[in-house]
């Protein structure tokens, strides 16, 4: 994806003129979509004999109150009303719902002059002085408005920047204000994604590409990918980068894809990449069994079965047709396995999770209980009461069963108890390394992906589950690095309304460099984990010093890791982009706000990390380093002060590591704070030995 030329030119003619070449069939059957408002590229339908573009348009994924008070960023923190109020914040998701009270416009001011969208919304759908813009991409032949039929754009875009609206609650549960980061910021919706969350990468690069013309400040895109490609071949990894370029922030979700290693996703440096984490509040429901014993685990459930217990079976003694050597189908209540007469008015017992819900609602059970498989997510609404367990809990419930003849149970309606634990990152989050740039740590940051309580479409499924559950709500509770990442994009753009000037890396530094440090001995991955630590919003404003880097930087990165200069301009949009044939440029050299190296395994080491620091805090301060390591490594900084006169003065240091090296797929971190007194600068240092084939 190159940049529009800067003379007077037309991109869809020259990329038909391109096809003519290229392809036997009339080209205009053929083109798809041309990008021509911030970059220069397009989209085609091609046999496999006429592929002769950079990559494949695949279906992607989205991601799917109490989480702002729980950062301490409260309805009444310090605000720069007449800026934050002309920060624009771009949603690239399944689309929005006009109507919520969310998205109203009372008491907001005329639309930022700077604005350059438009509403596109489709049929009925109209805009506002606060949803000042909608798109709708159809290459998935469904989509027809801008209108969210899911409710998972919804419910991301008010996490960003919703309205507070008092007395917000799912049937009861999690009942209170709730609210967007930055409730005064401006929402453009960008519909991407159909009804069932699927998401083309043709239209995921045209919302890019008419995000940044259309004037937005930030992107928030929670959507990710569930395999690997080489770097500069995802419309994600594409799209933030020239997003980049026009000082536009791109945050992503790191996906849901569980606590293997490896997994983490939208894994570029020129974007920031957001796991989820907990807050202070749990939803839990309580299995009653007939005995009298009491079982906790996780849930969302907002039904009432009124008292009343219900017969229990296990799923192998409720099917007809998965028998035998399909048996354990039947135990895990697969699709379609379990007989409609034999679960009807009965709770079904199965070893599986997410399939199992499914299977139980489908043949009409009364409820499920299942085991809590850790990668799955049960802190979000189901379609039907479902208990959660813990291995140990699950074997009292079979324990249970063999007791006792008529075997009986009651779910009860889920409530909220304190999590003293909080914050800690969730089972589904994905985590690093990062397997494309080993030397770049991802996921970047943690945030509340947990439970979250947000605007939803009532026409959407709360339960996704969308043949059993016909509930309509205007707010609902999700789980996901969804979740968590429209809550960085918000905190970005509270950043940007005191800072409108600073660059993308700048806001993205200040983000990593003031996180909150999590508890690593509840996290085996550590910064694997959860990145520079938990978002703090609060303190983002004031980080003292931040790293920043440009796209020249990224475009030696892409050298570093033997891009061809070809493949250099497809993604720079610059033809006179070269590789220097003598930098001797590395990817831990990039200005990161944090340093990583993966190292041989059972090698000694000695690894350095050049960095370069702006002063954006005090004129005339003095910072001194701060290091906490471990016995398996030696940090040495040189220098070990920073004196600075003057506001916006760079200095520049050298850490360097040492250590006797360490097993395969291991990993040892630590950690350096630059403080003057006032500020406390924290970048993570991690070394690793882990190794993933190339993509």
């Amino acid at each position: 994806m190159g940049a529009v030329p800067p003379t007077n030119y037309s991109a869809s003619s020259h990329h038909l003129s391109v096809l003519k070449e290229v392809v036997d069939n009339p080209a205009q059957a053929s083109l798809l979509r041309s990008y021509q408002r911030s970059f220069n590229g397009f989209a085609v339908y091609l046999k496999h004999k006429a592929v002769v573009s950079v990559f494949k348009s695949r279906t992607l994924h989205t991601q799917t109150t109490r989480s702002w008070d729980f950062m301490g960023f409260s309805e009444k923190v310090n605000r720069n009303p007449s800026i934050e109020s002309n920060v624009i914040i771009g949603v690239i998701d399944t689309g929005i719902w006009p109507e919520s009270e969310s998205f109203s416009d009372k008491n907001f001011g005329p639309v930022p002059a700077r604005w350059k969208g438009a509403c596109i919304g489709g049929r009925n759908f109209t805009c506002n002085k606060k949803l000042i813009g909608a798109r709708y991409y159809n290459s998935l032949k469904s989509v027809d408005s801008a209108r969210d039929p899911n409710g998972h754009g919804t419910h991301t875009a008010s996490i960003a920047a919703g309205n507070p609206v008092k007395g917000a609650s799912f049937y009861g549960l999690a009942q209170g204000t709730a609210r967007g980061g930055v409730p005064s910021a401006r929402i453009a919706a960008y519909r991407a994604c159909d009804a069932y969350g699927d998401c083309n990468e043709a239209d995921i690069l045209a919302a890019f590409d008419d995000a940044i013309a259309d004037g937005v400040d930030i992107i928030s895109i929670s959507i990710a990918y569930s395999d690997e490609d080489p770097v500069g071949q995802q419309s994600i990894e594409v799209g933030a980068f020239h997003a980049m370029e026009r000082g536009v922030l791109t945050v992503a979700a790191a996906g849901n894809f569980g606590n293997s290693s490896g997994t983490v996703d939208n894994s570029m440096p020129w974007m920031l990449s957001v796991a989820a984490s907990s807050i202070d509040r749990r939803l839990v429901d309580k299995l009653v069994l007939g005995n009298g014993k009491i079982l906790t685990g996780p849930a969302v459930n907002a039904f009432h079965l009124n008292g009343s217990s219900f017969p229990l079976i296990r799923g192998r003694d409720a099917t007809n047709t998965c028998t035998g050597k399909y048996s354990d189908l039947g135990e895990m209540c697969g699709f379609d396995c379990l007989s409609r007469e034999l679960v009807k008015g009965k709770i079904v017992v199965c070893r599986d999770s997410e399939a199992a819900v499914t299977g139980a609602s489908i043949a009409g059970a009364t409820g499920s209980v299942i085991y809590n498989d850790a990668e799955f997510n049960f802190s979000t609404v189901m379609s039907i009461p479902v208990s959660s367990l813990s291995i140990e809990d699950f074997s009292v419930v079979e324990a249970y069963l063999d007791s006792t003849k008529k075997p009986c149970a009651n779910i009860l309606k889920s409530e909220v108890i304190d999590d003293r634990e909080a914050p800690v990152v969730a089972p589904f989050s994905s985590r690093g390394p990062n397997t494309k740039i080993p030397e770049i740590l991802k996921p970047d940051i943690s945030a509340p992906g947990v439970a979250v309580l947000a605007a939803y479409s009532p026409v959407g499924s709360p339960s996704r589950d969308i043949l059993v559950d016909k509930r309509s709500v205007n707010y609902s509770i999700l789980s996901g690095t969804s979740m968590a990442c429209p809550h960085v994009a918000s905190a970005a753009a509270y950043v940007k309304s005191f800072h409108p000037k600073w660059s993308t890396s700048a806001i993205q530094s200040s983000l990593m460099t003031t996180a909150w440090r999590m508890d690593a001995s509840k996290h085996p991955d550590a910064e694997f984990a959860y990145g520079s630590g938990h978002l703090n919003p609060l303190q983002a404003v004031n980080p003292g010093l931040v790293y920043e880097t440009s796209k020249k930087d990224h475009l030696r990165l892409l050298c570093s890791i033997g891009y061809s200069n070809s493949k250099l301009r497809i993604i720079s949009g610059d033809n006179s982009t070269i590789c220097a044939a003598a930098d001797t440029f590395t990817p831990k050299d990039l200005n990161y706000p944090a340093m990583t190296i993966n190292i041989t395994k059972n090698k000694p080491f000695t690894v350095s990390f050049p960095r370069t620091v702006t002063n954006v805090g005090l004129s005339n301060t003095t910072y001194k380093a701060h290091i906490f390591t471990n016995s398996q490594l030696n940090i040495t900084v040189k220098p070990s002060t920073l004196l600075f006169k003057w506001l916006n003065e760079k200095q520049s240091f050298v850490v360097v590591a040492t250590g006797k090296g360490f097993q395969q797929n291991a990993m040892q971190s630590a950690s350096l704070v630059w403080s003057d007194g006032i500020h406390r600068v924290h970048s993570p240092i991690v070394i690793h030995t882990y190794s993933f084939p190339p993509a």
